[in-house]
């Protein structure tokens, strides 16, 4: 709903409503604000920083921004509430206040100006996040790469000695497919593991991470001991089994796992994992061994 249409709400309370008396009295300051917003390459706290400048200057105690997959917000979501759809730099942008009483038109005009100091900063913000998102993005399969892994298992392993949580990690490669690549071409390669990568996402739970580390090795950071990883691996077995291309091309995948100890660094934890996935692919391939069991 366009700020015109507040009147809707209370006809004669808002055209004869006195200025909204906060507590804070001095000028709003645009070229402050300004600074203040372009601060931070961070969404959230650029959002965060515009709903707090909001709710000193004007009768706004929460504030949402929705554009693509980013859902902002910022403070209460009770009041009476007003909305606005924005384009700017070719995305849509869909604002929602929540007010503690509705504007006068002079307060109206300042919401609209604090309104157009956002839109350049928190745009800046989107994409650099974008940008920093897929250069951490095998680009193949939408999964992490190798650098995006050792970020997060250094920080899933220090977390684990800090608050001894069980973490596992899974090691898994394409049974043959330098013959699969050789027999069908690298378009036909490519599609392979593009649905592989869809299978472990798939397969995955939300607080899991999965990640293509080069040609056909991946690896899942587990949030648990070693029966999570083997519920894991039992999972990826069985949906490729019923999957139509992996079916058709006969792709079978090897799965080795070993679950953090104290006292491991991440290249321990990896060599474990990396010795249980040539047990099984001594067994037979397209099964899974676990580090310590049979």
């Amino acid at each position: 709903m366009d700020f015109a249409l507040a009147t809707e709400f209370s006809p004669d309370e808002y055209r004869f409503q006195p200025e909204y008396q906060h507590a804070r009295h001095t000028e709003p300051n645009l070229v402050s604000m300004m600074q203040q917003l372009h601060e931070s390459l961070d969404p959230r706290t650029v959002f965060a920083c515009y709903g707090k400048l909001m709710g000193q200057y004007l009768p706004v105690h929460g504030v949402k921004l929705h554009c693509k997959e980013y859902q902002l917000s910022w403070g209460s979501e009770q009041g009476l509430q007003i909305k606005q759809a924005i384009g700017f730099a070719g995305e849509k942008y869909e604002l929602a206040y929540q007010l503690i009483a509705p504007l006068v038109p002079s307060q109206a005009e300042l919401l609209y100006q604090m309104q157009d100091l956002l839109l350049l900063p928190l745009f800046n913000a989107i994409k650099y996040e974008q940008m920093a998102r897929q250069a951490m993005l095998d680009a193949l399969t939408g999964l992490g790469n190798r650098h995006y892994y050792n970020e997060a298992i250094t920080k899933s392993l220090a977390r684990s000695q800090r608050h001894g949580e069980m973490i596992s990690l899974v090691i898994l490669d394409l049974d043959n497919f330098k013959k699969l690549n050789d027999q069908y071409g690298h378009l036909v390669g490519d599609d392979v593991l593009s649905t592989f990568g869809q299978t472990l996402k798939q397969a995955i739970r939300d607080t899991d991470q999965a990640f293509r580390i080069g040609g056909d090795e991946f690896l899942v950071i587990v949030e648990g001991d070693t029966l999570a990883a083997r519920i894991l691996c039992e999972r990826v077995l069985d949906i490729m089994n019923h999957h139509p291309l992996l079916n058709k091309f006969n792709v079978q995948s090897s799965l080795g796992a070993a679950q953090w100890c104290s006292g491991d660094t991440s290249q321990d934890l990896y060599l474990r994992a990396d010795k249980a996935l040539y047990r099984a692919k001594a067994s037979g391939r397209r099964c899974y061994k676990i580090d310590g069991q049979a």
